[in-house]
């Protein structure tokens, strides 16, 4: 008896081992073509940036003029009207490698800026909602959750506090037009947003 056990360990020892070595190799593999695509991308020289998707804060259809005496709520304004005056893009989903092959090594401390700058504005904007909404001012929230939905956020709660409010308002057809700019995030939190509205949504609404 002792032999096919001793037989079953040394094949299971040769079956790990495989394996071992194959998954060596794979990343040895991948790690050979991140670099050489890092190398490429390093390579690459400056191109124009006029073709990006620049976002503006259309602060004059915002409700800035709500609660004025609030320190909160215009904190949050003063950072947008901050950011109103800087270049916004939103690059979510791209790797530092990504935007140097498309717009040159030199670009990307510019555009790296330009992307921290779309990260404080979807931030700020869902915060300046949830300040909102807790003094109050439903309607105005859902303004500028709307639109920070329309630059596509990837923030999770804006999309979930304007579901919960499209149902408030029994306006369920809202949800599929959240779902439809949730498809489209190149977020790491798209399938968890898209998710939560699928659970939201009932065969009902779309009736």
């Amino acid at each position: 008896m002792k032999f096919p056990i001793l037989a079953s360990v040394i094949i299971f020892c040769l079956v790990i081992n495989h394996a071992i070595r194959k998954n060596n190799r794979r990343q040895q593999q991948l790690d050979e073509a991140f670099w050489e695509r890092e190398s490429q991308a390093n390579a690459t020289r400056r191109q124009p940036l006029d073709g990006l998707n620049y976002i503006t804060i259309p602060l004059d259809e915002l409700p800035t003029g709500i609660l004025p005496e609030n320190e909160t709520v215009q904190g949050y304004v003063e950072i947008l009207r901050g950011l109103s005056e800087t270049a916004i893009v939103n690059l979510t989903g791209y790797t530092n490698t990504d935007l140097k092959l498309q717009y040159g090594a030199p670009n990307i401390t510019l555009l790296s800026q330009y992307d921290q700058n779309y990260t404080v504005l979807v931030s700020t904007l869902q915060l300046w909602a949830d300040a909102l909404l807790r003094e109050g001012f439903p309607e105005d929230a859902v303004r500028i959750m709307e639109f920070a939905v329309s630059v596509e956020t990837d923030v999770s709660r804006t999309y979930y506090r304007l579901a919960e409010y499209y149902l408030s308002q029994g306006r369920p057809q809202e949800l599929s037009r959240l779902a439809e700019t949730a498809q489209k995030l190149r977020s790491s939190n798209r399938e968890q947003i898209l998710r939560h509205l699928a659970e939201l949504k009932t065969p009902e609404d779309d009736v």
